[in-house]
């Protein structure tokens, strides 16, 4: 575990609303000089607190469809279940690939442009592996609400200005040109790139670059520029909770009690699986069970079931498909 002061969690804090701020940016926010905020930051990575610096890019906005996989192995050894998460990782199209310890054993969520795509390769998929999958579903990814990471900062009352931002399937995608994607795919891993750096590897100005950035903003094509942290560094846990409710009515009332909550960090909406899934950060497991019997309590009746999940590793995590 990493012992952080106040300073260091104001610059995590600060780092993921926008990790492209200067360092003499976030040192006007936070109190501190440039060069320290600097050197604070390198002590994060050195310690494996900040693992990453990524954009958050919009893939329903340049025509993605988004699916989730939930699968249940059987009779798998050691050997095949290797293969079978190498399998998806290297589909191109795949966002996510997490082995998870709860009543699924692997979640994998990937981007189509079409129903026909998913089928084909679902199709592709059971040819090669259906006798070791016991059974899987699948949902369709609707909307997602991104919120603060305020459990940094649980003095700040930011309970009025929480979401960040949201991404809902649908409407006209935005047409990009190849550089464009290109720029999507280097900021997707290291949005922290100066514009220099990004200039010479793409071979065109700064000036250049920085426009594309801000239409690719202007358009939400990218929602946000943000950082990974690594919750065991800080002794802290992430849960996927999904809710079933009985009362239907009763969805946008939980969601809005949950939005104001420090411990809320994604609430995510999807047809066919749980009608609530937020995912929260909390201490200790204890907590986390404090906090589904208070939700219980408070919209008691209409609360059908409540259910969690830990992921045990995250085998990829990549914000934009490949070319």
């Amino acid at each position: 575990m990493v012992k952080l002061d106040l300073k260091d969690r104001k610059i995590l804090y600060e780092l993921d609303l926008n990790c492209r701020q200067s360092n003499a940016q976030i040192g006007k926010k936070v109190g501190l000089g440039r060069d320290v905020v600097g050197y604070r930051i390198k002590k994060l990575e050195e310690d494996g607190v900040i693992t990453q610096y990524w954009a958050n890019i919009n893939t329903f906005k340049l025509g993605y469809n988004v699916f989730r996989l939930y699968i249940n192995f059987r009779n798998v050894t050691p050997e095949k279940k290797k293969e079978i998460i190498d399998y998806f990782v290297e589909y191109k199209n795949s966002w996510v690939v997490a082995t998870i310890k709860s009543e699924i054993d692997l979640d994998v969520v990937i981007w189509v442009k079409s129903i026909f795509d998913l089928y084909n390769f679902w199709d592709k998929t059971l040819d090669k592996y259906e006798e070791y999958f016991d059974k899987f579903s699948i949902s369709i990814y609707i909307q997602a609400n991104v919120y603060r990471k305020s459990y940094l900062l649980p003095e700040l009352d930011d309970k009025n200005e929480r979401e960040m931002y949201r991404m809902i399937c649908g409407g006209e995608p935005v047409i990009i040109d190849e550089l464009d994607y290109n720029l999507l795919n280097e900021l997707a891993i290291n949005a922290r790139a100066s514009l220099i750096e990004l200039a010479e590897k793409f071979k065109v100005s700064s000036q250049s670059i920085n426009y594309r950035i801000k239409k690719l903003v202007e358009n939400s094509v990218i929602n946000s520029f943000r950082i990974d942290i690594d919750y065991d560094k800080l002794d802290l846990k992430s849960y996927k909770v999904d809710i079933y409710l009985k009362d239907h009515k009763m969805k946008k009332p939980i969601l809005d009690y949950l939005s104001k909550k420090p411990y809320l960090e994604f609430m995510n909406l999807a047809i066919g699986w749980s009608d609530l899934e937020p995912e929260f950060v909390v201490n200790r497991l204890d907590e986390l069970m404090k906090i589904l019997d208070e939700i219980n309590s408070k919209f008691s009746g209409s609360i059908k079931k409540q259910s969690f999940f830990i992921t045990e590793k995250v085998h990829k995590l990549r914000c934009l498909p490949k070319l």
